[in-house]
This record gives C-alpha cells, sequence and structure tokens, in this order.
C-alpha cells in the first residue's frame, strides 16, 4: 500500500471517518477540516511535542484566539504564519504527509 499523499488526504474528507492508522495530528486536522474543532483541538492538546504545538495553535488562530495561538506558536518555536488558515492548514497537512511528524 502506498504512503497517503495530500490528494488522498483531501480525498478521505469525503467519508464520515478518518482513514485506519492516520496519526493524531493528521486525525485532528481531518476532524477539523470536518467542521469538529473540539474533537481535533482535544486530539491536538492530548500531544507533548512541537509538532502538535503546531497544529494546536493553529486551531487556535482558526478560533481567532489570538493570544492563545501566539503561546502555542512560541511552544512550537514557530512564527505565526501571514498566510490564511486555510493555506496553514494545507501545509500542517503537507508536513506532516511528508516528514511522518505526527
Amino acid at each position: 500500500m502506498k504512503p497517503m499523499d495530500y490528494k488522498d488526504f483531501r480525498h478521505s474528507l469525503k467519508g464520515s471517518r478518518p482513514p485506519r492508522g492516520l496519526p493524531v495530528l493528521l486525525r485532528a486536522l481531518w476532524y477539523d477540516a470536518k467542521g469538529d474543532w473540539d474533537r481535533a483541538h482535544g486530539l491536538a492538546a492530548a500531544e507533548r511535542n512541537a509538532a502538535a504545538a503546531r497544529v494546536h495553535a493553529y486551531l487556535h488562530r482558526k478560533e481567532g484566539d489570538s493570544d492563545n495561538a501566539n503561546y502555542w506558536y512560541a511552544r512550537a518555536d514557530a512564527e505565526r504564519p501571514h498566510a490564511s488558515v486555510g493555506k496553514e492548514w494545507e501545509a500542517l497537512v503537507r508536513r506532516l504527509l511528508e516528514k511522518g511528524e505526527s
């Protein structure tokens, strides 16, 4: 079975459940894309690494909580992107898929 790429990930959003075996941070972004921010946040908040902090930051930015987002960007040692949240979501998914950072 070939590794999932971005196109596969986007296609999986047509389903009602994330693909089996999808790593936790990609599941968080999957649920976020499906409109379940609370579930996405719960998954990201339960992890304790820089990639999780980065996803956590994105989620708070998306909800409009700038102070909380900035805290998590700092925890991830990352700058707040100037791109739209949609572009940020795409970049996070691509990075997690390509580098296996989840």
